[in-house]
């Protein structure tokens, strides 16, 4: 699909007018044109199956915010974010923030590190959004707080923005000339995986130490987690055979079972994946980057470096493994399922539909309502499949004025158990409890996607939502930002 003309949404004002939008392209998102108020609002309606009780229907997504201290401790500005959580008035904080398990797992060197000399700062961070949120809400009942655990795998840079130390499964055809990885760089050895797996276990039991309700086992976005489950080329154990791939996650869940008993586990998942992507040389305009194409690929056919996909048309999605992996999770007895797609370092208009890129990334490769659709569509079809796992649906960001009305009609008509709120949240964290309580929307505090809190962190700078948020915008940060950008 041509990536113009495309519709700036927020020029849309009525829902009519967008429900009209939506059918021009051809996609089927539900929207509600009348927003339902108090107990009559879907997104207020308590949730509880498989032991897990939530108290309503909107979730705050992990954010990574890049403004933690060189120990791996919050900032000043981390505690800023979460009581933006807070204050959102969700029921359910999937992770709050994506936390190291280990020091040479951090994404980048102010990545939280969950360890021994945070737990003071980690316990601070959940008790402030406890206190927002009691006080926006009224009652913490019904409050479920998890803490996402991760480890950045090929995107690990532990000790400089400028340093990647990626820890790798496989060679990558692809991915490794992107990274500057060569054919020789050595592979994490499966003594390697174990140790990982084991912080992991410790990593949990501080969690559950720490208060939190349950913890997230990341499996998205390209870090060492989904990782795993493309490693098809892999050797050994922990490569090949869907049983091999899925190791790692069988293992770190016995470990949490035995060490931190009681503790509830999530996974968020990209279901479904895509090629590299890069922009069109050929229609760049004034040095601005093109539309986003994927990477060429006719010499890797079958496409054996992905997960949930198409094989023989690696640009489209299969989700035949995910259904198996949804079908391990509920063996497991891990209730709490977050679908995502793809990753933010090579197709990010896949995982996070934009109308402006970020300043690694491209101009849009489809409408990004398109990717909306995409992926309401892949999580609608599991949910439908799992019936007995609590799903949350990622992509809302984008709709912008109209992210009630679609989140009411999710709900509402079954697509979803919860609405996930990610970026949204750094500059509108009332948006949708605003909506279920009739207030108006506040326009001028709407996520219009302009991507600086991508871009930022790809400057070395915290993430956050400079163009709109005071917080931000009149920061020390806001005028190196300028002129990084203006490097670009």
């Amino acid at each position: 699909m041509s990536a113009l003309p495309i519709v700036r949404l927020g020029t849309v004002k009525q829902v009519e007018r967008f429900q009209e939008h939506v059918r021009s392209l051809g996609l089927t998102i539900p929207c509600d044109r009348e927003l339902l108020t108090g107990m009559n609002s879907p997104l207020r309606a308590p949730l509880n199956r498989g032991g897990v009780r939530i108290g309503n229907r909107i979730t705050v997504q992990p954010m990574e915010g890049w403004d933690g201290t060189p120990d791996g401790n919050p900032s000043e500005h981390t505690i800023e974010r979460w009581k933006k959580f807070g204050r959102s008035g969700a029921k359910l904080i999937w992770g709050g923030e994506a936390v190291a398990v280990s020091h040479e797992g951090r994404a980048n060197p102010n990545q939280l590190v969950i360890a021994a000399h945070t737990q003071g700062g980690l316990s601070g961070l959940r008790r402030i959004l406890i206190e927002e949120h009691r006080r926006r809400a009224g009652s913490e009942d019904g409050l479920v707080i998890g803490l996402q655990l991760t480890h950045s795998g090929r995107y690990c840079r532990p000790n400089h923005h400028t340093k990647p130390e990626p820890r790798i499964l496989y060679h990558h055809p692809v991915l490794d000339k992107r990274l500057g990885i060569s054919s020789g760089y050595p592979l994490l050895k499966d003594a390697e995986i174990e140790t990982v797996i084991a912080d992991f276990h410790r990593a949990a039991k501080l969690a559950q130490d720490l208060g939190f309700d349950f913890v997230d086992i990341k499996h998205c976005h390209g870090y060492l987690g989904h990782e795993f489950l493309s490693a098809h080329t892999r050797e050994g154990k922990y490569g090949g055979s869907f049983e091999n791939r899925t190791r790692f996650l069988r293992e770190v869940v016995a470990g949490i079972r035995a060490n931190a008993p009681g503790l509830e586990i999530g996974v968020r998942l990209s279901a479904f994946d895509t090629v590299a992507y890069r922009p069109d040389p050929s229609k760049s305009v004034n040095g601005k980057p093109g539309p986003g194409i994927p990477e060429a690929l006719d010499h890797l056919i079958p496409y054996r470096w992905g997960f949930g996909v198409d094989t023989n048309r690696p640009t489209e999605m299969d989700l035949t493994e995910t259904v198996r992996f949804l079908f391990l999770l509920e063996e497991l007895k891990i209730p709490l399922v977050n679908i995502t797609a793809g990753s933010p370092y090579y197709n990010p208009h896949i995982q996070r539909p934009a109308l402006y890129p970020p300043s690694d990334g491209y101009q849009p490769a489809e409408d990004p309502l398109v990717g909306v659709a995409r992926q309401m569509s892949a999580a609608r079809e599991l949910k439908g499949r799992f019936p007995n796992l609590i799903f949350v649906g990622t992509a809302y960001s984008y709709l912008q004025d109209f992210l009630p009305n679609v989140a009411q009609a999710a709900v509402r008509q079954g697509w979803i158990d919860a609405v996930g709120i990610g970026r949204a949240i750094l500059t509108y964290p009332e948006i949708l409890l605003d909506a279920s309580e009739g207030k108006p929307i506040e326009r001028k505090r709407v996520c219009r996607t302009f991507s600086d809190c991508t871009t930022a962190p790809r400057k070395g700078l915290p993430s956050g939502c400079y163009p709109l948020d005071s917080y931000y915008k009149n920061s020390e940060f806001a005028e190196k930002l300028k002129l990084a950008k203006a490097k670009t």
